[in-house]
């Protein structure tokens, strides 16, 4: 299974990141090298949802987990955040494949 964590961002996201966006990064990136992490980024245009893809072994707990120490999410760059699970069927990283 995986785990999606959406992100609402609130409306001046774009100027009230920008002293947190290097940690929000370094935790990222250390969910990565976690083999937590698949994906994370923007979503639309002028960016105000986030999406974050997460797998491993528990992927929805690291997904809250994420979220909570998240600075974006301390500091109320984030307004609201949904971390559902999400069961993945194709693809060559899905996590239950189903081929006709």
């Amino acid at each position: 299974m995986h785990a999606v964590l959406e992100y609402t961002y609130a409306d001046n996201y774009l100027e009230s990141r920008e002293q947190y966006r290097a940690d929000h990064l370094k935790a990222g990136w250390k969910a990565v090298e976690r083999g937590e992490l698949l994906l994370g980024g923007a979503v639309g245009e002028d960016p105000f949802k986030g999406l974050l893809i997460f797998t491993g072994g528990n992927p929805l707990q690291a997904a809250k987990a994420f979220a909570a120490a998240d600075p974006y999410v301390i500091n109320g760059v984030v307004t609201s955040w949904t971390a559902n699970p999400w069961t993945t069927v194709l693809g060559n990283g899905a996590a239950s494949p189903v081929r006709p």
